[in-house]
């Protein structure tokens, strides 16, 4: 009885960890004392961005606690692996419950291990490439392997609440400041700044990580199992659901796979938050970047010109929705130079104050409109800072 109650993995998770780490390779060759050296300034940088970024930002953190980890890229898939588990267990639950007692047509004839080779394909490709991430969904312990193993987890049995994890992926890192040729203590400082900034967004504002959440479960529970077009490939579902958090607004599969009005409105409502978040982290790298960093403008003009990728490359990378997080640097950035331009610092942080201050999809493009709704047309915090 146990058994024919239990909610079936319909994905192989652990085989798309194994396919992640295999083709995304172990990254550029190092010494032992290289690796301890990258692995030693990403904590140390990592912890001394947090206070330029709370500088700037006026956020502070230190209610909640969310450890960093410096991993290599099977650390970077095995967490993520971990997380995407959480994230679709509730729309496995709803296949599950679906299906009960019936066939569910072609459902029944992908099988877990082509599933999870799909979904291990996707994270390879990201795992090479990725620099930086903050995870709000994290439960597990990331793995690392080889020179860049993690010391033991920081924050253990921190009386502060746990709001997720930063992942700062190590050879990624030597990578992209060998192929820069730019400073590698000024490109991990750089680097550190932006990812902290998404650190500090989660812990100052602890109600994000669950309004997220929340968004996704929405997704779900507006997902018609049922239908002919997602019972088809359950891939397709996974892929839908990791584009909506990437917020790939132009995805015409997604946009066909979703059946609901309700399901569109979150892709939208999540797109223009991670516009803000990701714009937000770039403002502040560039904000702060300059009194710290002596080659900053060498560094952001190399790494610009780095996301110009051509070919095929560019194609892979489309797909995958990296364009589409190309589109939230620059609107997220645009909105929130041009709302500290009109409100300030503190004025701009009312976007922090609930999920009904945060930018709709319209105000994203539209600075001046949340301006006017947030701030009801008054000018408080205008010119509080210079």
């Amino acid at each position: 009885m146990t058994t024919n109650d239990a909610v079936p993995e319909f994905v192989d998770w652990d085989l798309a960890a194994r396919t992640a780490r295999r083709l995304a390779g172990p990254g550029p060759s190092v010494t032992e004392s290289e690796a301890r050296q990258t692995v030693a300034d990403l904590r140390r940088f990592a912890a001394e961005a947090e206070g330029h970024v709370r500088g700037v930002t006026g956020l502070d953190g230190s209610s909640a606690a969310a450890p960093v980890a410096v991993v290599d890229r099977g650390g970077w898939a095995t967490a993520n692996t971990e997380s995407l588990r959480t994230i679709v267990a509730p729309l496995a639950h709803k296949i599950h419950e679906a299906r009960r007692g019936r066939s569910f047509g072609p459902l029944d004839q992908i099988g877990p291990k082509a599933t999870g080779l799909e979904t291990g394909l996707f994270l390879a490709f990201i795992a090479a490439r990725v620099l930086g991430q903050f995870d709000p969904f994290f439960t597990g312990q990331p793995e690392a392997s080889g020179p860049y193993a993690p010391a033991p987890a920081d924050g253990a049995g921190s009386p502060v609440q746990r709001l997720g994890r930063l992942l700062l992926v190590a050879p990624n890192v030597v990578h992209v400041e060998r192929e820069l040729e730019v400073h590698p203590a000024d490109f991990r400082l750089w680097v550190c700044l932006h990812e902290e900034t998404h650190r500090v967004q989660f812990t100052a504002v602890p109600w994000l990580s669950a309004h997220l959440e929340g968004e996704i479960q929405t997704f779900v529970r507006s997902t018609q199992v049922d239908t002919g077009a997602l019972a088809a490939n359950l891939r397709e579902v996974i892929e839908a659901l990791l584009r909506a958090i990437r917020g790939d607004r132009d995805s015409v599969s997604l946009m066909d796979l979703l059946q609901s009005p309700e399901q569109k409105a979150v892709v939208k409502r999540v797109t223009a938050l991670m516009s803000l978040l990701e714009g937000h982290a770039d403002v502040i790298m560039d904000r702060v970047g300059p009194e710290i960093i002596p080659s900053v403008e060498t560094i952001r003009r190399r790494f610009q010109n780095r996301r110009k990728s051509k070919g095929m490359e560019r194609t892979v990378r489309r797909a995958l929705g990296f364009e589409a997080k190309m589109r939230q640097y620059r609107d997220g950035g645009k909105f929130v130079n041009e709302v500290v331009d009109s409100v300030g610092m503190t004025g701009f942080n009312r976007v922090w104050e609930s999920a009904e201050t945060l930018p709709t999809p319209e105000e994203i493009a539209e600075p001046a409109a949340w301006v006017q709704r947030v701030h009801r047309g008054s000018q408080d915090g205008a010119g509080a800072e210079s």
